[in-house]
């Protein structure tokens, strides 16, 4: 029988991760280890609220990068100065998890972000407090599945990685282990 597929990152965590994780914090029980529970994936649209298509389009491009079909956000009250109604389309968002997490966890580190221009690292404070890790990217063309030609405008997007740690030290040992390129 077939062995069933398992993505790299996912057998990196068991095998390398998870050990390395109990030495550096001395966990009494494995479970104490801390683990990547979900990334969400946000992008604002407020040129939206003037051009349908481009809403469409924003939310087809995010399903390229994401693997699965975003949820619409609307807006929740009406704001005339912006010209915005209640109910409108203002903005798109996905939760990952398991194997689709961490295929696109190795997509972002090893091929979108080496991508963006005068890269130098990640910011290593844009933790929470709480282990959580929040990072913007200012193009979503970065990303491999997105064709450059068909796209009419840059976008920017908002990626958040939640994790199972206590606190940001075990958080960021955490995610470097993962290879995010934390700036030093």
């Amino acid at each position: 029988m077939a062995k069933p597929y398992t993505p790299r990152l996912a057998e990196l965590y068991t095998s390398e991760i998870r050990g390395k994780m109990q030495d550096q914090f001395k966990y009494s029980n494995s479970m104490q280890i801390p683990a990547i529970e979900k990334v969400v994936l946000n992008m604002g649209l407020g040129e939206g609220v003037a051009d349908k298509k481009k809403v469409t389009a924003a939310i087809e491009e995010m399903e390229l990068i994401a693997g699965q079909k975003p949820v619409p956000t609307v807006a929740k009250n009406s704001i005339a100065g912006f010209k915005l109604r209640d109910g409108m389309v203002i903005g798109a968002k996905v939760t990952l998890r398991r194997d689709k997490m961490y295929e696109f966890l190795d997509r972002l580190t090893n091929v979108a972000l080496p991508r963006v221009r005068d890269f130098r690292g990640l910011n290593g404070k844009s933790f929470d407090g709480n282990g959580n890790y929040a990072m913007g990217l200012k193009e979503h063309i970065v990303f491999p599945e997105i064709d450059y030609d068909k796209v009419e405008g840059t976008r920017g997007m908002d990626i958040v990685v939640q994790t199972s740690a206590k606190t940001d030290e075990e958080a960021k040992a955490l995610l470097a282990a993962f290879g995010f390129p934390f700036r030093n």
